[in-house]
């Protein structure tokens, strides 16, 4: 009865041990792929900007709060980088320290901005399909200012 026992619970613990090192492996797995941030930010207002999105945006490229970070200039902030110096500079520092920038193509014509933008060196291109798979892909978190 004792070895039936004691056989019990070592089988008991080894599938307590195994089972916690797939949920270790599962929560690893989860946070990598909560690892991706993507910006939208439409907001034309320059206190918007430098107060909220692009603050937000670049600290959680320099803290590591997110290993991966994209920004997505769509609607009327395509116009104020393209007037904004200081914005400009802004985004310019973020690219430096990892943040990997984009403007949408159909937002940027609407304010007759795409070269300006092009000169910056951002991606101007067809940002519809890209945000489309961003929202449905559970490996990014989405966020909008």
């Amino acid at each position: 009865m004792k070895k039936y026992l004691i056989s019990f619970i070592v089988l008991s613990l080894l599938l307590i041990i195994q089972t916690g090192q797939i949920w270790a492996q599962q929560s690893k797995t989860e946070k990598v792929e909560e690892d991706k941030l993507v910006v939208l930010w439409t907001s034309g207002d320059p206190y918007v900007a430098e107060r909220v999105a692009l603050m937000y945006t670049h600290a959680a490229i320099r803290n590591k709060w997110f290993k991966d970070v994209t920004l997505i200039i769509w609607g009327p902030s395509a116009k104020l980088t393209s007037e904004n110096l200081k914005i400009q500079k802004k985004l310019k520092a973020m690219e430096t320290d990892g943040v990997t920038i984009r403007a949408c193509i159909a937002c940027a014509s609407a304010y007759n901005v795409v070269d300006d933008l092009k000169k910056l060196g951002f991606e101007v291109a067809g940002m519809g399909m890209p945000l489309t798979k961003y929202l449905k892909n559970n490996s990014f978190k989405v966020i909008t200012f």
